[in-house]
């Protein structure tokens, strides 16, 4: 009878455990729209499709819709305005938007090393010089893409303004505007690189991020404070999901599955594979932290205030505002206890 009994209890606990664990708790969380940034998608989202395709949004009870914006810094806007939960945004746009305007938004994960390159199809113009006054393609005035070329000059052509360019806006279609010859000149992903690679364009550096500044920081993975603190187990069961993804990316026998689970970008798989061991070359996805280095940050935060993005008068978001590194840190730990 003892033993009976005991089997009683232990298979009611089991029962409950079924009924709080991940999959039922999906069911009853709330769904998080997360944007993934440009149409299609830039490579950097590969994370989110690879959570999504592999179940580990799932997996950790995340109830996760991804919605593709035409540039992160719309994504950023909507998470603003509450239509959508979290977003995929330009590091420098956001600690902009909080330093000027105090944006009712914060960071809870970040992709640490950008790629932006400056490239030109057209040998004669591969300086400094060259590109002055020439049509350059990026994806919107004031984006992710618009934002890095006016770093890279900053840091790379002295003397040369971005306001010295034409800015041509084409969401993540600067690549494929290059292959078809209506510009030379744009502002590219290591992904984008390899698509002129394969379509036998060949492709000059003009300028390169991690050249011209060394500390710089790519994105953030951001979302509205008030929604954070009313729903922080839902975000926090979202990221376990893109921290599995991340950890299962750098595994070169999954590269064929990332590869599939990457189309959403355009790229056939060929492009996706490469690019992949690109990405993975320069350690785009933070897997061992947040991605959130507080100098390096800083370092960002200091050059928007000497590039004019940070508006004379307005005080530098410090770190402490700018990003909250206990939801990677309760994250990370259900990561463990999976």
């Amino acid at each position: 009878m003892f033993h009976k009994k005991t089997m009683q209890v232990a298979l009611l606990g089991a029962f409950l455990v079924a009924l709080t664990g991940p999959a039922a708790w999906a069911a009853d969380g709330k769904k998080l729209v997360v944007a993934a940034p440009g149409i299609p998608p830039i490579y950097a989202s590969v994370i989110l499709y690879v959570a999504e395709k592999e179940g580990f949004f799932k997996k950790y009870g995340a109830n996760v819709e991804i919605r593709p914006f035409d540039t992160g810094t719309a994504a950023a806007r909507a998470v603003l305005t509450g239509d959508i939960e979290v977003a995929l945004s330009p590091t420098t746009l956001m600690i902009n938007q909080i330093s000027n305007t105090d944006a009712n938004a914060v960071a809870f994960y970040g992709f640490p090393s950008p790629d932006w390159v400056l490239a030109s199809t057209d040998p004669t113009k591969t300086t400094c010089k060259d590109i002055v006054g020439q049509p350059v393609g990026v994806d919107a005035v004031g984006g992710a893409r618009s934002i890095a070329l006016r770093i890279m000059l900053a840091g790379g052509c002295p003397g040369v303004k971005i306001e010295d360019l034409q800015q041509v806006p084409l969401s993540s279609n600067t690549a494929p505007a290059l292959v078809a010859g209506q510009l030379s000149l744009g502002v590219l992903h290591l992904d984008d690189l390899a698509v002129l690679a394969v379509q036998g364009k060949k492709a000059d550096l003009v300028l390169e991020m991690k050249k011209t500044n060394p500390i710089s920081h790519y994105l953030l993975v951001i979302a509205r404070q008030d929604k954070l603190k009313e729903n922080r187990d839902d975000y926090v069961r979202m990221l376990a999901g893109l921290i599995e993804a991340a950890r299962f990316m750098q595994d070169p026998k999954n590269a064929d599955r990332v590869a599939e689970a990457a189309t959403p970008t355009g790229h056939n798989k060929e492009i996706n594979k490469a690019a992949l061991k690109q990405f993975l070359d320069i350690s785009f996805w933070a897997t061992n932290d947040d991605g959130m280095d507080r100098k390096t940050l800083d370092a960002v935060t200091a050059v928007s205030v000497k590039t004019g993005g940070i508006l004379p008068g307005k005080k530098a978001v410090n770190y402490e505002r700018l990003v909250d590194p206990t939801v990677w840190k309760d994250a990370n730990a259900l990561t463990q206890q999976k």
